[in-house]
């Protein structure tokens, strides 16, 4: 059942994101094993992207609800998964309607930028003792990268064109937000996790068109082919080694428990 009340579109290429993007999920493989679901619990995937990870811990015996801001995401979750609950929904005002034993966020929460807001929603309906288990960009992720493009801009004097699309905190940041709404973090972990790009030479390309553009939003559909191939050249020299791209991601883990009604 997919719920279709959104405030804004969010437009993802869902299709190109399963056949491109296929690392995102495979390395939240990992983190399921944190998560650690048991048959019976009721969990939440928090940014599910097009279900896979849902779907893995759904076929471990948990009852899920995937929730997203993107409809073309939560479309083709559903039809991959029909068996399984997607909702459309803004991640920093959504509101649980049960409560559930585990919230579970991979490659999510660095896009909500109101941090406190989306803790807040994705905690609300957490139960006593259960649990929170996310990863996500950590302080300085994707630097070489967001650096590139800023210094596109600023080449051809287009700097004001540039937005920091994305929130990526430290760990005491994180950390402290999680400990005002009534968690104990068991477990934070900053840590450079390099990432291959799929598609070969193009793969730097491939990443900037699904993910960078976010860095320029009001850019024209030539401007912002004309910066992607000039940032994709600022970054060669670091990032490309032996036919393939490189992203430096870093990734912000955390483990954490609910021991009260949220504080903010």
């Amino acid at each position: 059942m997919v719920d279709v009340k959104r405030k804004q579109k969010v437009y993802w290429e869902a299709n190109l994101y399963d056949d491109s993007m296929s690392f995102v999920s495979q390395y939240g493989e990992d983190l399921v094993k944190w998560l650690n679901p048991q048959n019976g619990e009721r969990i939440v995937d928090f940014g599910c992207g097009t279900g896979d990870l849902a779907a893995q811990i759904a076929s471990l015996g948990s009852e899920v609800i995937g929730v997203d801001i993107s409809p073309e995401m939560v479309e083709r979750a559903q039809n991959k998964y029909s068996h399984l609950t997607f909702q459309c929904a803004d991640g920093m005002s959504w509101n649980a309607e049960q409560t559930y034993d585990a919230v579970f966020s991979n490659a999510a929460l660095h896009w909500m930028k109101d941090a406190e807001a989306a803790i807040r929603s994705m905690t609300k309906g957490l139960r006593p003792e259960g649990r929170l288990v996310v990863e996500f960009g950590g302080h300085r992720n994707v630097e070489a990268i967001v650096t590139a493009v800023r210094e596109t801009l600023q080449a051809r004097n287009r700097e004001d064109a540039f937005v920091m699309p994305w929130y990526f905190p430290t760990v005491g940041e994180y950390s402290t937000l999680l400990e005002k709404a009534g968690l104990e973090v068991r477990s934070a972990i900053l840590f450079d996790r390099p990432t291959r790009l799929d598609n070969g030479e193009n793969g730097m390309k491939v990443w900037l068109n699904m993910f960078g553009t976010a860095m320029f939003p009001r850019a024209s559909e030539e401007e912002s082919a004309i910066w992607i191939e000039e940032a994709v050249e600022r970054l060669k020299e670091m990032q490309f080694k032996q036919g393939e791209w490189t992203a430096d991601y870093r990734r912000l883990r955390i483990y954490a428990i609910k021991l009260r009604d949220e504080m903010i």
